[in-house]
């Protein structure tokens, strides 16, 4: 395909996806800063700061003081845009689940929103900077984000003046960050989507018995990472361990081991080479109060080394779905993974310079929406679809 071809695929895209997500806004003049900001995020060099954005689009003297208005004052709701995203994505990529990723964006300061020291489990150290949990509509093909929310630390929500000179709504409250993660979900879940996808969501450093009835009361199906520490009772009298209680998750997996069975997967962190794992399915629930029924639950262990421990361990409550068609939706962590690290660092998701809460969400919303038209514009380049 040419260049030229591969430009054309691009606008249309780019136009398309626009007119679908900007359509909420009342103003002319604010749809026009909504595609020049896009426009920026996706052509900019380097960081997409509004000053670079600025800079790259060209434009009247003050297109940068404008910019500004519009990510940092202008009253525009950033609600109706994910919804519009959601809805667009949800037509042309066909998702096979909503994949709720942490992300750690580090900051020098201290003024801007939500900054504090923070535990960034895949580097197993404190840092400092902001959190947020996005949430991504993921195929094997491709993925995107279209929710956020900030994990905002006590101080950003108790200190008044705090609160005051970065804009913290009124009802947002300290939140662990399983606490946030959830919430993002259920943020999603009101976008009014018919599509409930299953969730695949990290519960290991948090609380699975408490997470996951939430999630599941919004009729949102889960399949949820856990310790191997998190306690189950096993559901099935012909297993190991029925009738003693509540388990360790690892120490029943470790004694169904005769149930494993191969299961092959396509790995996106390596251009889909196929892999193979060990897995096992036991049914399972959580331990309930004498007279309450249990909710039925799959526990899913995953093996790469037939005689070492589970790498993985799962709970979910789709208990009618195979077990290989559990372990490739887990896989798609991997393929959100690869696209956060691949486009989403490239269309601005962690370069918002600004201090306000209102000034982050706008523009983390927006860096979605250009990471949605490069994984796009790449799908249709691929397929040949605008040949």
């Amino acid at each position: 395909m040419s260049a030229f071809k591969q430009r054309a695929i691009f606008d249309d895209v780019v136009g398309e996806l626009s007119a679908a997500l900007f359509s909420s806004f009342r103003r002319k003049d604010q749809r026009h800063k909504a595609e020049t900001y896009l426009h920026g995020l996706l052509t900019t060099v380097g960081r997409k700061t509004i000053r670079n954005i600025a800079a790259q689009v060209g434009g009247p003297a003050d297109t940068e003081q404008s910019l500004h208005h519009f990510i940092s004052s202008s009253p525009w709701d950033w609600r109706p845009v994910r919804a519009a995203l959601t809805d667009y994505l949800e037509q042309m990529s066909s998702p096979q689940a909503w994949v709720v990723r942490a992300m750690q964006i580090p900051k020098g300061g201290e003024y801007s929103v939500g900054v504090d020291r923070i535990f960034a489990p895949h580097l197993g150290e404190m840092f400092r900077g902001q959190q947020a949990f996005g949430v991504w509509l993921a195929s094997e093909e491709l993925s995107a984000p279209v929710n956020w929310r900030m994990l905002l630390p006590d101080q950003w929500v108790s200190d008044p003046e705090r609160r005051g000179r970065a804009g913290v709504p009124d009802g947002a409250r300290p939140e662990t960050p399983d606490e946030c993660a959830v919430a993002a979900v259920l943020d999603t879940a009101q976008y009014g989507s018919p599509a409930r996808r299953p969730v695949v969501i990290d519960l290991r450093r948090g609380d699975p018995h408490t997470a996951m009835p939430h999630l599941t009361a919004s009729g949102v199906p889960v399949l949820a990472r856990i310790s191997s520490s998190c306690r189950v009772t096993v559901a099935d009298r012909a297993l190991p361990g029925f009738g003693a209680g509540a388990l360790p998750a690892r120490r029943i997996l470790e004694a169904v081991k005769g149930l494993r069975r191969p299961v092959s997967w396509a790995d996106p962190a390596a251009h889909g080479a196929t892999r193979t794992s060990l897995v096992a399915a036991i049914p399972v629930s959580f331990p309930s109060p004498e007279g309450v029924r249990p909710r039925p639950l799959l526990l899913l262990g995953e093996w790469l080394d037939p005689s070492r421990p589970p790498v993985q361990l799962w709970l979910t409550d789709l208990t009618q779905m195979p077990m290989a068609a559990l372990l490739r939706l887990t896989k798609l962590t991997h393929r959100v993974d690869r696209d956060f690290a691949h486009v989403g660092t490239t269309t601005g998701l962690l370069d918002y310079a600004g201090r306000s809460f209102q000034g982050w969400h706008r523009h983390i919303t927006l860096a979605s929406a250009a990471h949605a038209a490069h994984v796009l514009t790449a799908e249709n380049y691929v397929m040949g679809r605008a040949a």
